[in-house]
């Protein structure tokens, strides 16, 4: 290893074990109080629009076939068959090898396509075939990346590595956005969260992202705050906007708009748009659904009313 790699590896480590510690007690109860906001009806039908908006729709299964994509790309396209006014969601996020599929499906929609890679979910691959992944999926058309970082690497201090292999990765992915998964469960302090968020926006990502839903907790409300707060902060350092997408555990319309709300009263409304904030979370569509339809009828829909994913 060179003086140069090991001034490097000190720098980073420096500036990340630097930033500000995370008031644990404080973020907790931050999230909290934002968390009982009230939202009147008249705002609470543009919540329902806009989270509908956010959603990452996602099947991730070994079980995934043609047919269930086909299926899940139309209700992204159409969420509501019976009424034109739902907005689409955001984007499809499937395997790699299930993307030309969806590139198909989604033609002319103006629903994205995005795709794990780097051996989603546990990221323990070897590098070339963590970028051969990665460029198989863009070249299959995928618009996104969801990359998976070496949690290994990352809590035995390696920050250098982890740093590199999301620059490497950035490369791979060429004209493709890239959200990094921090898988922030195994991360075990607001700390580490904070500081997995500074590695990932300086090494390159477009997105910063909770978790892949495999490992719980998954999203949280207080870990959210904490990827939010470094955002709002590396934009004011850098001038360059990052997104956050909080993934896995979010079912409900009420946890979508909890969600909403920490976005608007932490990091600001430019990140309230998809292009800036996203929602991983498929089970919560129907939620919404069966919500803007009550708003709108006065009743409830039952719940196998829509498609389940």
């Amino acid at each position: 290893m060179s003086t140069e790699t090991l001034n490097g590896a000190a720098e980073l480590r420096a500036f990340l074990h630097g930033l500000p510690g995370v008031d644990r007690v404080g973020a907790e109860e931050r999230a909290a109080r934002l968390a009982t906001r009230s939202v009147k009806t008249s705002a609470k039908a543009e919540a329902i629009d806009l989270a509908i908006s956010m959603v990452d729709l996602t099947t991730l299964e070994g079980a995934d076939t043609a047919g269930k994509v086909r299926a899940l790309c139309a209700k992204a396209a159409q969420p509501d068959p019976s009424d034109a006014s739902v907005p689409r969601v955001a984007a499809v996020c499937v395997y790699p090898d299930m993307v030309e599929v969806a590139v198909r499906a989604l033609s002319g929609t103006g629903v994205g396509v995005a795709s794990v890679a780097t051996a989603f979910p546990s990221g323990r691959a070897p590098m070339e075939a963590k970028l051969a992944d990665t460029r198989a999926a863009v070249a299959a058309g995928a618009a996104e990346i969801d990359m998976v970082i070496d949690r290994g690497a990352f809590l035995a201090g390696d920050y250098a590595r982890v740093h590199d292999e999301i620059v490497a990765v950035r490369e791979a992915c060429g004209p493709a956005h890239l959200k990094v998964i921090l898988e922030t469960g195994e991360l075990a302090t607001y700390d580490n969260v904070r500081r997995a968020s500074w590695l990932a926006m300086r090494a390159g990502a477009d997105f910063i992202k909770t978790s892949t839903g495999k490992v719980a907790p998954a999203a949280t409300l207080p870990v959210t705050l904490v990827m939010l707060e470094a955002v709002r902060d590396y934009r004011a350092a850098t001038g360059r906007q990052v997104g956050v997408k909080p993934a896995g555990g979010i079912r409900t319309a009420k946890d979508a708009i909890k969600y909403l709300v920490l976005v608007k009263e932490t990091a600001g409304p430019d990140w309230l748009t998809p292009e800036w904030f996203r929602l991983g979370a498929s089970s919560v569509l129907n939620d919404l659904l069966m919500q803007r339809r009550k708003l709108a009828t006065g009743v409830y829909s039952g719940p196998d009313y829509f498609t389940l994913d």
